[in-house]
């Protein structure tokens, strides 16, 4: 019977520690101190706060070390002794923060302007700018992206409810265009879409529709094509993203 016991108690234990570890998963450690090669990814950055963030989709909390939710300031540092983080919490979740490199740069502020939007700068380690993104309703609703050189990487611009876009643009390194899609009527929410080779010669361009009812982008009209030198490879028709005969 004793035997019994010990293993009743060994699955219990077992069972709450479990528990626990579950509980504290998505915890960002309240007394380790890091370095940056455990929070510096180097093709997002510092990311690890972003999941605490709920207004824009974060679904962890933060606990203090006795397991309450964290409350009001609270601040994270390298293993050097530089700042690392300082936000304010409620409940467990971020509201305002600034995250740093180990050099004092600003890596990223984000703060909530009101119950439904916010904002979050990002920035290289020299100080330029990497990404200017403001959120509404959880969602981007303007994204500018940077490449290291400050030339534009991506342009994205939403109608005030995100329920359109304005354009959606990405650009070569060198600063030449990638792709470009922008409105050219707002009432019938006509669209022009072009692909670019990297020589900036177009590789295809016509134009596109929004269908509100299906929630999609349709290429609508004519289509051109092009080989890398210019020369027209191939025309298309559409209507409402089928391909006409």
């Amino acid at each position: 019977m004793y035997f019994f016991r010990q293993i009743l108690l060994f699955c219990v234990l077992i069972s709450f520690l479990d528990g626990y570890a579950q509980r504290f998963s998505n915890q960002v450690p309240q007394l380790k101190r890091f370095t940056p090669q455990e929070v510096v990814d180097p093709d997002y950055g510092i990311i690890i706060y972003n999941k605490l963030v709920n207004i824009i989709g974060g679904d962890s909390i933060r606990y203090t070390k006795d397991g309450y939710n964290v409350q009001g300031w609270q601040e994270d540092f390298y293993v050097s002794g530089k700042t690392l983080h300082k936000g304010f919490y409620v409940d467990g979740f971020i509201k305002i923060f600034k995250n740093y490199y180990e050099n004092g740069q600003i890596e990223r502020s984000f703060v909530s302007t009101d119950p439904r939007r916010s904002k979050m700068d990002i920035y290289y380690e020299d100080g330029k700018v990497r990404s200017n993104i403001a959120y509404f309703d959880g969602n981007p609703q303007n994204q500018y992206d940077f490449f290291r050189n400050g030339s534009p990487e991506y342009i994205e611009e939403n109608d005030k409810n995100i329920e359109f876009l304005f354009k959606r643009n990405s650009f070569f390194e060198n600063g030449s265009p990638e792709s470009i899609f922008e409105l050219v009527d707002k009432k019938t929410k006509k669209y022009i879409k072009k692909e670019f080779y990297e020589n900036g010669r177009v590789k295809e361009e016509g134009s596109m529709i929004f269908r509100k009812d299906l929630g999609d982008y349709q290429k609508d009209g004519v289509w051109n094509y092009y080989d890398d030198k210019g020369k027209l490879l191939k025309t298309e028709n559409y209507y409402k993203g089928e391909i006409q005969s």
